[in-house]
């Protein structure tokens, strides 16, 4: 059963991987508008059927038509879809009407989110959540004008509580966020508990400690906004740790609101100041990148070479976020992730390698990788920040397996060039997955590491280094795996590869001292 369940989350996994965070996310709250208008047919949400069409339809309008003025005037690629995003969250959180004035407040909410992508921004990345910045401008407008509506979180319904939750875990795992949202989650409940039971006992009211916490736990906005806001990746810093550090402040300020004058710190308000705290951690992780070469390491793997135009502070193992502009871009939009190949000492050069997709043209297939191959030496990339924590551990004697599948291994090559380079004392097996023996990349880079590399392909290779040995051309699994590498319970697992792989391993994985994943699906 276990494995039945196992294989239908890896496919499940590999279908979501293969859209890219604006489709998915904006598929998931499409989702949810309609829901929400099948429940407004029977009452079980505030808003009417009608005042949530035209309200969506207003939000929408005028975010696409800013985001598109300001994408044409500062000469940037058309994101429909991040206008969209934009719009079906302020659905979520402001109050959807037929009133014309108020009609007008959703308008401006929605003008000055959008805006708020290209004014307030660093380096090609927003500092606040663009929805927060819209829901938060109209609150504040209906101080002096109440009638053009504010932020109410009408989302924060027990009818649509189990929607948000299966959508929002779909993004999350996607994103592999799950852990930051339930810090957030943990703590808004625990701090909206004790602020409910604090006011109970001050009106000196009995308590019911049941339905406070049914109320705090589905009649709450807390599920929305960590799901869909919170966990922005355009807002949120590199390391998981600021992500946890992050969430927390969030979900003190959302689970306990504070009173500032005529308004309160309320949940959108709660996280413009993560926001601040994530840029404060965050701010200085963009860099100019200049393309210096681009070389073919094996037949399907290119690698391209950088010089940064300041430097860049990386641990090895964390990935690279890329911006390639350009007309037109397909599902996956024009960021990806990659690995860093290149150890800090390499600095100011910073290498990536990647496996590409062509078709029967010889051609690559997505939009970003056509772009990409049109940058010329010399050429100018934004990289919009370093993120991951697939990082060794920090005490050099703890001992450590790598398991690499195709160019998984490029955190690797990262990783063994920084210990060479630093003279580090650690003791690293290296299990290297690839299909045949010519796609072994980066080889003679891990040569000159001397570390033991045991390697799995199809054809035995040729000549290979002293401390390498070919296991065969067998297909590695758990029993593989133990077999050669039987002192695993001692390591500490590292594994980059596809999700399929991870779950191949997993029996002997979990024998491991502890396991860090780096799984990708590929593009």
């Amino acid at each position: 059963m276990t494995g039945t369940l196992t294989a239908l989350w890896n496919r499940v996994y590999a279908q979501l991987g293969r859209l890219s965070m604006y489709r998915l996310v904006l598929l998931g709250l499409a989702a949810l508008a309609l829901v929400a208008l099948i429940l407004s047919f029977f009452g079980l949400v505030a808003p009417t059927p009608l005042e949530l069409v035209v309200s969506l339809a207003v939000l929408c309008g005028v975010c696409v038509v800013v985001d598109a003025v300001a994408q044409r005037m500062l000469g940037l690629p058309a994101r429909v879809e991040s206008s969209l995003i934009t719009a079906h969250i302020l659905l979520f959180v402001l109050r959807p009407t037929l009133e014309p004035v108020a009609l007008v407040g959703l308008a401006v909410a929605a003008a000055v989110a959008s805006l708020s992508k290209y004014a307030l921004a660093w380096r090609g990345r927003h500092i606040f959540n663009p929805a927060a910045v819209g829901a938060t401008v109209l609150t504040l407008l209906s101080i002096p004008w109440p009638e053009l509506g504010a932020s109410s979180w009408w989302v924060g319904t027990p009818a649509m509580a189990a929607p948000v939750i299966l959508v929002g875990v779909a993004v999350l795992w996607r994103t592999e966020k799950l852990r930051v949202v339930g810090i957030f989650l943990l703590i808004a409940v625990a701090v909206a508990l004790l602020r409910t039971v604090a006011q109970y006992q001050a009106a000196g009211l009995e308590i019911d400690y049941g339905q406070v916490l049914w109320s705090v736990l589905w009649s709450s906005p807390f599920l929305f906004l960590g799901a869909f806001m919170l966990s922005e990746p355009l807002t949120l810093p590199p390391r998981r740790w600021q992500q946890s550090t992050v969430a927390a402040v969030v979900g003190v300020l959302a689970g306990w609101p504070i009173p500032l004058g005529e308004i309160t710190l309320g949940q959108e308000r709660a996280l413009l100041i993560g926001n601040l705290v994530a840029f404060a951690f965050s701010f200085r992780a963009a860099v100019r990148l200049t393309l210096v070469s681009r070389e073919q390491i094996t037949a399907s793997v290119q690698q391209l070479t950088f010089r940064t135009a300041r430097r860049l502070a990386f641990s090895p193992g964390q990935y690279v976020e890329l911006e390639v502009p350009h007309p037109h871009p397909d599902a996956r939009g024009t960021r990806r992730e990659f690995s860093i190949a290149s150890a800090p000492e390499d600095l100011p050069q910073l290498v990536v390698a990647f496996k590409e997709s062509t078709g029967p043209d010889g051609k690559p297939q997505s939009s970003y990788k056509k772009a990409l191959a049109q940058v010329s030496p010399g050429g100018a990339l934004a990289a919009t920040g370093v993120w991951g924590d697939f990082l060794l551990p920090s005490r050099h004697g703890a001992p450590v397996l790598m398991v690499a599948a195709g160019i998984g291994v490029t955190p690797f090559v990262s990783q063994l060039r920084h210990v060479s380079a630093a003279a580090e004392d650690r003791d690293i097996v290296l299990v290297y997955i690839a299909s045949t023996a010519a796609e072994l990349a980066f080889r003679d880079e891990l040569a000159a590491t001397r570390v033991p590399v045991v390697v799995f392909t199809r054809d035995e290779p040729e000549s290979l280094p002293a401390h390498w040995r070919w296991a065969g051309g067998v297909r590695l699994d758990a029993d593989g795996l133990l077999a050669v590498v039987p002192d695993i319970s001692a390591r500490h697992a590292y594994i980059s590869g596809p999700a399929g792989l991870i779950a191949d391993l997993a029996p002997a994985l979990e024998r491991a001292r502890s396991i860090t994943t780096d799984a990708f699906s590929g593009y």
